[in-house]
């Protein structure tokens, strides 16, 4: 069987970001978002943004980092690739001229022939009919809607106008709400202008030295108003589904909604399953701008981006989930342990095989940053981390897990804390200027467990690596006993103190699962229900599930905390059905499903 872990297992290549909106300070973080995934010859391909290649892999699991030609638009944002006949079409964003397209029949070696465009867009997706037909979608605007049109199949010039196709309604759709946790509802345009006065005032730079496509760049972050974005559309038994991204990739409910339509073009409506990809609890939130993909077996996939957004707004990362169609013809993603190890094998709502165990646990190491204690490792949450004191390999992590456990995988999470370096290139100008760092880092460790702290053996020896993978995963199907782990002998890109945001444990307990969760739920408004959970000692989390029946309960949010806890994803004028799982080291113990 094989295995992986979100987000996948790949090196993320370094931006040195100078972002006009924010003086343009210069600020350094790992990227990769908004996934075009496909199947093309046997091998399964994604397009990343910021990436400066393509990711291959034969498996769905192992992926590889593969260089782009630099005639391809590799610093525009969200690549759409799309296979038609024997070639793939190839696309990117740009507000400022243009879009070419390019197509090839080999992704790899090239070449890649040019298509001129007649347009600007940005977010775009190309799709292909059965009947021969070619249209297009694009749009990333917290003003303007998702277009779509049709195209001629041997230009990729438009036939027709522009059709307006999806636009925001907060008001209305409770997962479009901006904000932590869908917090937020527009604000009126005199508060957004005040607060761009306000902004612009602090820059000390006149309003007229500021570019004319970055003033409403800069008013749309004070708008509160969600981006509509990040389409793909799919087409199944003859039923057309336009999928869209919402509110805001740094949000943890970042997700990606869809409406269904009986033609291309529309019109369309806001299908039954609403948000279809939909991750804003667990280690590492977000789900939104992706792509959906049929495999080699016929199962269906979802990529999508996941969000970490400490050293800049577009820290992100890619997962994938199981996918499909039900019986009614709703599109559905899996993502209830959506950031925990998942068999490749198996139908689409498969439990994990292992269960979480280092969340909460003893944790302790040789030094530590003030506010990065070696606890912050197991908080399962991404966003904070333990920080040595120093680069020295002589530091380390270690995790008591209070028993032995049999442990059958590890994922070792490495974050970036303030970097501070020369940028080692030129940035590229534009509203997203940048530099992509080209050089090959390495992350190196060395994991070894324990079952009393004293006597040692290796799980895993990378200290020698030549990889640069900040997720890395170490799968052990077999399984092995041990109650301690530790993380030592590491080194990190830019001689970095090694920051770790989640030494993650897995494997099975030998005890109980939990006792039956005790829950209510109540909808407090249109868009917002109260989810209130009864503390249990046996308990380690719950997964708040939630949809249309009994029978479709396809959202999920996973919690560590009992009490209270809001969710204002839901849609104005629906129905809820709502059902907590308690899980535990040994396993998950369904709650019993409630009407709201």
């Amino acid at each position: 069987m094989k295995y992986f872990c979100n987000p996948i297992n790949i090196n993320y290549r370094y931006q040195f970001n100078a972002d006009p909106r924010r003086g343009g300070e210069l600020q350094i973080c790992r990227e990769a978002a908004d996934p075009s995934m496909i199947l093309f010859q046997g091998r399964y391909y994604i397009f990343a943004s910021m990436t400066l290649g393509v990711w291959v892999s034969d498996d769905l699991v192992t992926w590889e980092n593969r260089r782009l030609p630099d005639d391809l638009p590799l610093y525009d944002y969200a690549p759409d690739v799309r296979v038609i006949g024997e070639y793939v079409y190839f696309c990117a964003s740009a507000r400022e001229h243009n879009c070419d397209r390019w197509r090839t029949k080999d992704i790899l070696n090239g070449p890649y022939e040019r298509i001129e465009g007649s347009f600007p867009f940005w977010d775009p997706n190309l799709f292909l009919d059965d009947d021969g037909h070619v249209y297009f979608y694009w749009g990333c605007s917290n003003e303007t809607p998702i277009w779509g049109v049709e195209l001629a199949p041997e230009t990729m010039q438009p036939i027709g106008e522009k059709i307006a196709l999806v636009k925001g309604h907060p008001c209305e759709i409770g997962f479009e709400r901006v904000g932590e946790d869908n917090s937020t509802l527009p604000a009126s345009p005199e508060i957004v202008e005040a607060k761009y006065q306000a902004f612009v005032k602090a820059q000390g730079v006149p309003e007229a030295y500021i570019p004319a496509d970055v003033k409403p760049l800069i008013r749309g972050m004070f708008s509160d108003k969600p981006y509509i974005e990040g389409t793909w559309m799919d087409k199944h038994e003859g039923r057309y589904y336009l999928q869209y991204a919402a509110p805001g990739t740094q949000y943890n409910t970042y997700s990606d909604g869809v409406y269904v339509g009986e033609g291309p073009l529309g019109p369309f409506r806001l299908a039954e399953n609403n948000p279809y990809s939909y991750k804003p609890g667990g280690f590492l939130p977000g789900a939104g701008h992706g792509s959906t993909m049929r495999d080699m077996e016929g199962r269906f996939w979802h990529t999508a981006t996941m969000r970490i957004s400490i050293n800049h707004d577009f820290e992100r990362r890619v997962g994938i989930w199981p996918a499909g169609f039900d019986e009614d013809g709703e599109l559905f993603c899996n993502q209830r342990y959506g950031d925990w190890p998942m068999a490749l094998d198996g139908e689409p709502w498969r439990d994990p095989a292992w269960m979480l165990l280092s969340v909460g646990k003893a944790a302790t190491a040789s030094s530590f940053a003030p506010g990065h204690e070696p606890e912050k490792a197991v908080e399962e949450n991404v966003q904070t981390w333990w920080r040595a004191a120093s680069n020295s390999r002589d530091e380390w992590l270690c995790l008591d897990l209070g028993k032995a456990f049999i442990v059958h995988a590890v994922q070792i999470n490495y974050a970036d804390d303030k970097i501070d370096v020369l940028c080692p290139g030129e940035i590229r100008p534009g509203s997203q200027a940048r530099y992509i760092d080209e050089a090959e880092h390495v992350t190196q460790w060395k994991l070894e467990g324990s079952l009393d702290g004293e006597n040692w053996f290796v799980v895993k020896d990378k200290s020698n690596a030549e990889t640069d993978l900040s997720h890395d995963l170490i799968v052990r199907e077999e399984g092995f006993i041990a109650r301690y782990l530790r993380l030592s002998d590491m080194a990190v890109p830019f001689e970095q103190n090694p920051s770790v945001s989640g030494l993650r444990v897995f494997g099975l307990g030998d005890g109980e699962k939990p006792a039956l969760p005790i829950f209510t739920a109540e909808r407090r408004d249109d868009l917002d229900m109260c989810v209130r959970i009864e503390e249990k000692p046996d308990t380690l989390g719950w997964n708040i599930l939630f949809g249309a029946s009994p029978e479709k309960l396809y959202h999920s949010n996973m919690i560590f905390h009992s009490g209270e806890t809001r969710v204002g994803a839901l849609i104005k004028g629906r129905e809820y059905y709502v059902r907590v799982d308690a899980f535990n080291e040994n396993g998950i113990t369904a709650g019993k499903c409630v009407k709201l």
